[in-house]
């Protein structure tokens, strides 16, 4: 299903129709039927937010059994009187619709009309020139070239990869080396460019990687999930080259050609004992690139990137933390295991699968796209809790409510080796609220045997152990020993010995 969504977040970072047909993977009349509904609507990205996927769809498109059938342009023709002095697409577009409306067939509209005369230049080799517009497009990728770093304890020659970033417009570029290519590195990489230029572009550009797309067709595009993430947080929006299509990311190919010879092939005879000091120079090699002055026209990258830069989308407050999205499912116990820490959610989604966004500090729980709770993220031991009391259901709320004097205040009122014993029982815990369950237990026994018995039973207790568990009082009451013992009936023998003396003969004389 189309993600209208996705449609109306994209066109208010300002893309174009074709731009956001590419970025989201439909077809480009799909974002003009959408927007135009929209507008009609009086809907935008942000009035939507409380709608659900389904009635947002039915909202912008009620059933309907009617489909308009368009007239595709004969791009031949467009495309040879494209090479007319003073002819221009939207020209050919308005004679184009003449035509349509004289045969009763029915017009793209202009954007479209573009869109497929851009598609039509490319398939046919046509020569097209495409004027760049400032703080329009980033693009990336890695080098092929490597550099070198020696491990200062093998001496072995560990190899660094390059990542560059280049501003179409002004040829603006950033370089830095990492140690690998995943997703923690492509995403830093990103982070790090977006600082060095001081602000985002209205497009990225990417290779297919997997780091950063899952899928990329003719028909359906799927990006990788924190990739997402970082372009709805940079306000961005990714469009990958199409595969095997280098010309769609024309520059930045450019430029790491020249940074393979201007940095990396500059420095091969240099030993870099670290990454920061392989970045060192690699950042002192990169100013010199950008303010080399053009061969063929007046400036240099850096000059046309202080024009570009005004361009550019405004940083958020914080820059984009990596994010890793798990699965699991809420216990019984309301809580959720996340790396063999523990984190509450409300009762009610016990037994649900929700999906869990994990960053270096917080934990994001999140059920059907809504955040339901969050919590700081753990750390250290094993097995920690990290329990929200709003969470628990109304009989636990109650039990949280105790504490250590709330249980010394009522052993006080049964006596005081009632206290002791509790006592005893908070000491055994390393966390004193481990031992609340069993005091709980002992104090109740006051119910059932009386609290006079649980008192002697507690001081009967000490007679045994020096630290007297609920398990020991509770055996002391049901066997009756906290009872004072009954005197023992005098016997008519002055001895005590009831049988006789020669009982115990046993035949011997």
């Amino acid at each position: 299903m189309t993600d209208y969504r996705e449609l109306l977040r994209l066109r208010s970072l300002g893309l174009n129709h074709s731009q956001i047909a590419v970025s989201a993977g439909v077809a480009r009349q799909t974002v003009i039927t959408t927007l135009t509904r929209a507008r009609v609507l009086g809907l935008d990205w942000q009035s939507v937010e409380s709608l659900s996927d389904r009635d947002l769809s039915a909202t912008l498109f009620p059933p309907t059994n009617t489909k308009l059938v368009f007239k595709m342009p004969d791009y031949d023709y467009v495309h040879r009187e494209m090479s007319k002095a003073g002819v221009n697409l939207q020209l050919l577009w308005i004679e184009y619709c003449d035509k349509c409306r004289e045969a009763g067939d029915t017009p793209y509209q202009l954007t479209q009309f573009k869109k497929y005369y851009r598609e039509y230049a490319l398939i046919n080799n046509a020569t097209m020139h495409i004027n760049r517009k400032p703080g329009e497009l980033m693009e990336v990728d890695w080098a092929g070239q490597t550099a070198g770093i020696v491990d200062t304890d093998t001496g072995e020659v560990i190899d660094a990869y390059i990542f560059v970033a280049a501003l179409p417009y002004s040829g603006y570029s950033y370089v830095e080396a990492f140690l690998s290519q995943d997703q923690e590195a492509w995403i830093a990489a990103h982070v790090s460019a977006y600082a060095y230029f001081g602000g985002a572009t209205r497009i990225l550009v990417s290779d297919n990687l997997k780091t950063g797309v899952i899928k990329n067709t003719r028909t359906e595009l799927v990006l990788n999930r924190t990739y997402q993430e970082l372009a709805e947080h940079y306000g961005t929006a990714v469009i990958p080259a199409r595969v095997k299509k280098a010309k769609d990311k024309a520059t930045v190919e450019g430029v790491v050609g020249i940074v393979s010879t201007y940095i990396i092939a500059a420095v091969r005879n240099q030993r870099f004992f670290s990454l920061r000091e392989l970045n060192g120079v690699i950042k002192e090699r990169l100013h010199s690139f950008n303010h080399k002055p053009f061969q063929k026209k007046d400036g240099s990258r850096a000059t046309m990137f202080a024009e570009e830069r005004i361009s550019l989308i405004p940083l958020p407050a914080q820059p984009y933390e990596l994010s890793i999205w798990k699965y699991a499912t809420v216990t019984k116990g309301y809580h959720v295991r996340v790396d063999e820490q523990y984190y509450s959610v409300p009762f009610e989604y016990i037994k649900r699968e929700v999906q869990i966004r994990l960053t270096r500090n917080i934990v994001e729980i999140i059920h059907d796209g809504n955040r339901i709770c969050s919590h700081i993220r753990l750390y250290g031991q094993r097995g920690q809790y990290s329990t929200t009391e709003a969470h628990m259901p109304p009989d636990h709320k109650l039990y949280t409510q105790w504490n250590a004097e709330r249980f010394r205040s009522w052993a006080a009122k049964i006596g005081t080796n009632t206290i002791a014993v509790v006592d005893s029982i908070l000491a055994t815990y390393k966390v004193e609220q481990q031992g609340f369950r069993a005091c709980l237990a002992l104090l109740k026994l006051s119910d059932h045997y009386t609290p006079e018995r649980l008192e002697a039973a507690c001081a009967k207790g000490f007679f045994y152990t020096p630290r007297p568990s609920y398990k020991t009082i509770q055996t002391i009451l049901k066997t009756g020993q906290d009872k004072p013992s009954e005197e023992p009936t005098p016997s008519k023998n002055a001895r005590g010995i009831v049988r006789g003396a020669s009982y115990y003969k046993r035949g011997r004389s």
